[in-house]
């Protein structure tokens, strides 16, 4: 069962102004930080007429909003540069990596990407493509965020001097994991968009995740 951490309506016109006069008293409640365990921080769901992009905390099995999630990636991280051309000429790289066992014995974040929730018989192919749209570090366009599988095979790239490596499609029903690598600390925030076609119309959702690397 997933546990939505979203906020509930309140029904009725009295218990709608209670809700605006408690909020107006209550400070805006920190965004959730998500420091370790398995997380699909690309995850997509079908409401019948629109598709969504959260995060999904398997560990608790909790739903987020992006715009309510801090992804950390600590130092503890950091691992020597494996070496591939688009990864930079720096020593060490920050890591998630695609390997559980790794990520839980390093204490990081196992991220991943998500189409289970998207059932057969909907989207035609039945496939979404997931597509980075856009990355930022400290305020300015960066070249320091891709991701990979294995020895070295890019399914992202942050790079704007190339139009490669910015959307891959997904089976629906679907779960996969990679390697995020972050080449410098910072504040990071990533905007990804999901997109399928349904009874011949383009469907999209796009949300932008913050990740902060911690040096």
């Amino acid at each position: 069962m997933r546990i939505s951490a979203r906020t509930f309506s309140l029904a009725g016109t009295a218990a709608a102004a209670l809700a605006v006069t408690a909020l107006a008293a209550t400070p805006a409640v920190a965004a959730t930080t998500l420091t370790s365990g398995h997380v699909d921080v690309v995850d997509s769901e079908w409401d019948g007429s629109a598709l969504h992009l959260h995060v999904h905390d398997e560990e608790t099995d909790t739903e987020y909003e992006p715009s309510d999630v801090v992804l950390s990636v600590p130092a503890a991280a950091k691992v020597a540069n494996p070496g591939y051309g688009f990864l930079g000429s720096g020593s060490e790289v920050w890591l998630l990596p695609e390997d559980q066992a790794t990520a839980n014995a390093r204490g990081v974040l196992f991220a991943g990407f998500s189409t289970e929730a998207l059932t057969t018989g909907v989207f035609a192919g039945d496939s979404v493509s997931y597509s980075l749209v856009g990355a930022t570090r400290d305020g300015a366009d960066t070249e320091d965020f891709s991701v990979y599988v294995g020895s070295g095979t890019r399914w992202y790239d942050s790079n704007t001097a190339t139009t490669s490596y910015k959307s891959k499609v997904f089976p629906v029903g679907a779960h996969n994991h990679a390697n995020w690598a972050f080449e410098e600390s910072g504040t990071y925030k990533l905007t990804f968009r999901v997109s399928g076609t349904v009874a011949g119309a383009t469907k999209t959702a796009t949300e932008t995740y913050t990740v902060v690397v911690s040096s």
